[in-house]
């Protein structure tokens, strides 16, 4: 019995985990205990060195001064005062109407919301509530089935898991010992997929079983011109208008392509399209010669500052006058022929969009053009959600001491399962636990290949009983430095882990976007306050069964990515193209005297 632990000490240990673990003790807990019970063994035994352990205080120094984990604090705590600021309820009131009349289209709007939410707060609990408590009434109201509705909205939340600024994301590169920068710069495109094939489902729903998305009736649309008509194709000349101008302006610069180019071009555009806006609602038909003059005087100043090197100027003052110019053709065409082509619609979508495009923007946006850390990026971005807050006059003190304390929780969350992970870890490598798994997963039949799909199904099943903080500080460690010895890029890995990860918050029994969802979904019959109708509840099951064709499509993702690693390997495009061993650092050479040199006396 003794030869035998002594042999599979390793095996052992990752079992009592999964043990302790599924009988329900908090993981933090369980980690450091079972580092700690095998690594007295292990010292009886002789298979341990008590060395090891002088190492233990060092490691949790070194998870206290980790200046990457203090970006987790700061985009949860963006992302609670953005949730409570009312920015999601705005969103989806203006989404959900600018789609309604589409079958489908509040849908559309929960998963086009979501990635925004997503791109904004990267707090999952916070997006699936918000959407939950707004559009699942609505979507209930106007006949939505409750197994679509339902699911739609919790997979909506969990994008905030793969689209940066995420949580996970952090936490795996910090893991892997990469740049969160990077791994951010990789899962831009696989979550902006991943949203595409959420809104893909429900155009196939749409197509085979129509009842269960139908669209609004347009009595139930608010923002309509004095003629009836909506006026959303006018948004679209908006869009394409302020595209047009940023991607000139941005050709001006500099910057020639990548993640900078496309990043800046979305950022000034996001600007032209406001100060169109602005512009409109504050000069009007009935002071259009007030834009026009500051059109003219704008530009002039623009061509002055462009010809004479002044780029930043340059650049704001352009895109002051396109706004201006905007103006000046709405204004010029309203009075001539009495059309608008500023609607309500397209007014109301664009100071509703600005915000959050703004702070993804001041995020991500500064992150990867390298101006700010993931941590520096996070402080802003708290910043930001503070402004956004005040502005709507919605922050009290309240506010931020709910959100102070929800952030302090889950930040101590986070360390404390960190803290275990390392005694786990440090005891695990001590009885050469990292060799045996290394040898395990390399010797696996396929190399590389059949390396990763082992590994994704490992982490399915996983998925179902662990969350993904104790999927990423407990299996990943295990799998990184297998991946390196096959020559798996590290952040092409993480990603797909994180997509597979994103699965354990939609799994049936014990998804914990489906248990924030049925929180807030009714669960017994009441009456609809706009139309007074007896509504159902929404059962258990219908989320459950909800959640099973997006976890479906997650999986279709992850095998997407393997199949397709440029979708994340992009990242290498912004990176240094200087080849280190070609730098040579040249030091002056000064005429010294010789080492007999004497000085001269003087006398």
């Amino acid at each position: 019995m003794i030869a035998f632990l002594i042999e599979n000490m390793a095996p052992i240990m990752f079992v009592s985990l999964v043990v302790f673990l599924l009988l329900g003790y908090p993981a933090a807990f369980s980690l450091a205990a079972v580092g700690l019970l095998y690594a007295i063994i292990g010292i009886e035994l002789g298979q341990f060195s008590p060395d090891f352990l002088q190492a233990l205080p060092e490691r949790v120094y070194g998870v206290m001064n980790n200046d990457t984990l203090l970006a987790i604090p700061f985009f949860t705590f963006m992302g609670l005062i953005l949730e409570r600021s009312g920015m999601a309820e705005d969103l989806l009131d203006t989404i959900g109407q600018l789609f309604g009349t589409v079958r489908g289209g509040l849908a559309y709007a929960v998963v086009f919301v979501g990635a925004l939410l997503a791109a904004t707060t990267g707090v999952v609990a916070a997006s699936v509530i918000s959407m939950g408590l707004i559009s699942l009434p609505i979507m209930l109201r106007y006949g939505y089935d409750r197994r679509v509705a339902s699911g739609v909205i919790a997979a909506s939340g969990t994008l905030a898991q793969i689209i940066p600024p995420s949580l996970v994301l952090i936490v795996m590169a910090d893991q892997l010992g990469k740049s969160v920068g990077d791994m951010y710069e990789g899962a831009f495109i696989p979550g902006l997929v991943l949203s595409a094939l959420y809104a893909g489902y429900i155009f196939l729903v749409t197509l085979v079983k129509p009842m269960a998305v139908p669209g609004l009736p347009l009595e139930a649309i608010g923002f309509r011109e004095p003629s009836g008509a909506r006026g959303v194709w006018q948004l679209g000349v908006l869009v394409l208008f302020s595209g047009l101008v940023a991607y000139f302006l941005m050709t001006q610069t500099n910057v020639r392509g990548g993640a900078d180019f496309v990043i800046l071009t979305m950022s000034v555009g996001v600007i032209v399209s406001f100060l169109c806006a602005v512009f409109n609602r504050v000069f009007g038909t009935r002071y259009f010669y007030v834009s026009f003059i500051l059109f003219v005087v704008l530009a002039g100043a623009w061509y002055y500052f462009n010809h004479h090197g002044h780029q930043n100027w340059a650049l704001l003052l352009a895109a002051l006058s396109a706004g201006a110019l905007y103006a000046v053709i709405a204004a010029l065409i309203e009075k001539t022929t009495g059309f608008r082509l500023m609607t309500l619609m397209a007014e109301q979508t664009t100071f509703v969009m600005v915000p959050p495009l703004f702070l993804i923007f001041l995020v991500l946006g500064t992150i990867f053009i390298g101006v700010a850390t993931p941590t520096e990026g996070g402080a802003m971005g708290a910043v930001g959600a503070l402004a956004l807050g005040a502005m709507k006059r919605r922050l009290s003190w309240d506010l931020i001491r709910q959100a102070v304390e929800s952030t302090a929780k889950l930040s101590a969350f986070v360390v404390f399962i960190l803290l275990g992970a390392r005694v786990f870890s440090l005891t695990f490598y001590g009885v050469s636990g990292h060799i045996w798994v290394e040898h395990l997963l390399t010797s696996l039949p396929g190399g590389a290949t059949g390396f990763l799909i082992f590994v994704n199904a490992l982490v399915f099943v996983l998925a179902f009983f662990l969350d993904f903080f104790e999927l990423a500080f407990i299996v990943i460690p295990l799998l990184g430095p297998a991946a390196e010895k096959l020559g798996i890029d590290l952040i092409w890995f993480g990603i797909i882990l994180g997509v597979n990860m994103q699965t354990s918050f939609m799994h049936p029994p014990f998804g914990f976007a489906l248990f924030y969802l049925r929180s807030v979904a009714p669960k017994e019959a009441y009456t609809d306050r706009v139309t007074g109708l007896r509504m159902e509840p929404v059962t258990t099951g219908q989320i459950y069964w909800g959640a099973v064709p997006f976890v479906c499509i997650q999986l279709i993702m992850v095998a997407l990515v393997i199949i397709f690693p440029q979708m994340v390997m992009h990242y290498k495009s912004s990176a240094s193209t200087v080849d280190p061993n070609t730098v040579k650092i040249e030091v002056p050479q000064f005429n010294m005297p010789p080492l007999d040199f004497a000085p001269p006396t003087f006398k």
